[in-house]
């Protein structure tokens, strides 16, 4: 037998997308440089994936995200191991499994880096849900290092005047809070430019995420879930401005040159909820098996969906509301019609909701979306129960089935 390696094959490698090798060599540079931060006399900070990061950019603080490595553990399938460690040391089980995932790994540097870099404060923001608080405190102990909690009341139909002076206020003591940690006065000049590149690497992360509303779609969820890292860790630096610009023009060439993430594309899916990171590639084998393509998601949008409430020229005012009314804070209503416009965008055939253990305050208005959805635009939804990070809660059997009964539905329907 020869031990010559398969030569590649040409349709796999025309549907890849270039910029990952970019993306991959940024990312192993920013943990490199958050690593060896205590060598450069660098602050870290670990901040929640909603939090506003801007002001940690413009005070020269690198940002570090649990909730990214958690996403890397479960990619890694190392997921359950750490949960089960975390069980073990008292937490249960119907906690997140990124704050599981993280609290067993910090006394022991786990995961698939070797352990988060050392934080010299915490940035705790509630929009995307309240265990982040109890996370961020047992964190805050475990290091010695001080803590800030950004407060962000839940938006149930709109934005208060009092909510708008509320968090405001939380702004500019954000701000004190740095400048006491970092010993030094925030540049105003810099904050400027910060905001005003957070919003243009926002324009351009949606005007990526909407190359797919061509039909063949150029790219899919599964393609955004790892491209969604940049505009999460780096928002409001150059470095995210030129990736998303050079990724945004190799999807327009796709879409000239015809090259479409799922070939022959018969159905058109949006994704609701956290990926399931440990099974993407079975997932997105398995709908692509369908002729189907993920255009869309409610998940990797999050990240640009406030745009509409940032000011360029008075970005600390506006981000107490565009941090405030993120897909998380908002009421069912509000979500139910967010995921209809996504709908009616993308001309979707069909919604997939991954009903996420983990994840309440993604997870427990779904129903009555699905209720929604069907209701005003009889499109029809599949629900799967599964954990992001916890391979224990992936049934592959019993998902397998209902996504082949699901898209059985969908080819009835053409």
């Amino acid at each position: 037998m020869s031990n010559e390696p398969k030569p590649a094959d040409p349709e796999k490698e025309k549907r890849k997308i270039k910029s990952v090798g970019k993306m991959k060599e940024i990312m192993t540079g920013y943990y490199i440089e958050a690593k060896t931060a205590e060598q450069t006399g660098k602050k870290v900070a670990w901040i929640t994936s909603g939090g506003p990061v801007e002001p940690l950019i413009a005070m020269d603080v690198i940002p570090v995200y649990p909730e990214n490595h958690g996403a890397m553990i479960g990619a890694s399938k190392m997921g359950s191991d750490l949960c089960e460690k975390a069980e073990s040391m008292g937490y249960a089980r119907d906690l997140c499994s990124y704050a599981r995932a993280d609290i067993a790994c910090a006394p022991i540097n786990g995961g698939p880096i070797g352990g988060l870099p050392k934080p010299d404060m915490l940035v705790c923001c509630n929009n995307i849900c309240g265990t982040v608080l109890k996370w961020y405190q047992v964190q805050a102990r475990h290091f010695g290092v001080p803590l800030f909690i950004f407060d962000t009341p839940f938006c149930h139909t709109e934005f208060s005047a009092e909510a708008r002076r509320y968090v405001r206020r939380q702004v500019d003591e954000y701000i004190e809070f740095l400048e006491g940690v970092c010993a030094s006065k925030m540049d105003v000049d810099r904050m400027h430019q910060v905001g005003r590149l957070s919003l243009e690497g926002q324009r351009l992360w949606q005007a990526v995420l909407d190359t797919t509303m061509h039909k063949p779609a150029p790219m899919s969820a599964f393609d955004a879930f790892f491209h969604l890292a940049l505009i999460v860790t780096l928002r409001g630096t150059q470095t995210v401005v030129d990736y998303y610009t050079a990724l945004l023009a190799e999807m327009k060439t796709r879409i000239e040159n015809r090259i479409s993430a799922v070939p022959k594309e018969t159905y058109r899916l949006l994704w609701d909820n956290l990926p399931i990171w440990y099974r993407t590639r079975w997932l997105s084998e398995k709908f692509a098996a369908h002729e189907a393509c993920l255009v869309a998601d409610t998940y990797t949008s999050a990240w640009c969906g406030t745009m509409k409430y940032l000011d360029e020229a008075d970005f600390l005012g506006t981000m107490a509301e565009a941090y405030s009314r993120i897909y998380l804070n908002i009421g069912v209503d509000e979500m139910a019609r967010d995921v209809i416009a996504m709908i009616d965008k993308y001309a979707a055939d069909g919604v997939v909701m991954h009903s996420n253990r983990s994840c309440k305050p993604y997870s427990f208005g779904q129903y009555d979306i699905k209720k929604i959805i069907q209701r005003e635009r009889d499109v029809p939804v599949l629900l799967i129960e599964a954990d992001m990070v916890d391979e224990r809660s992936f049934a592959e059997s019993q998902v397998d089935t209902r996504i082949d009964a699901f898209m059985e539905v969908l080819e009835n329907r053409k």
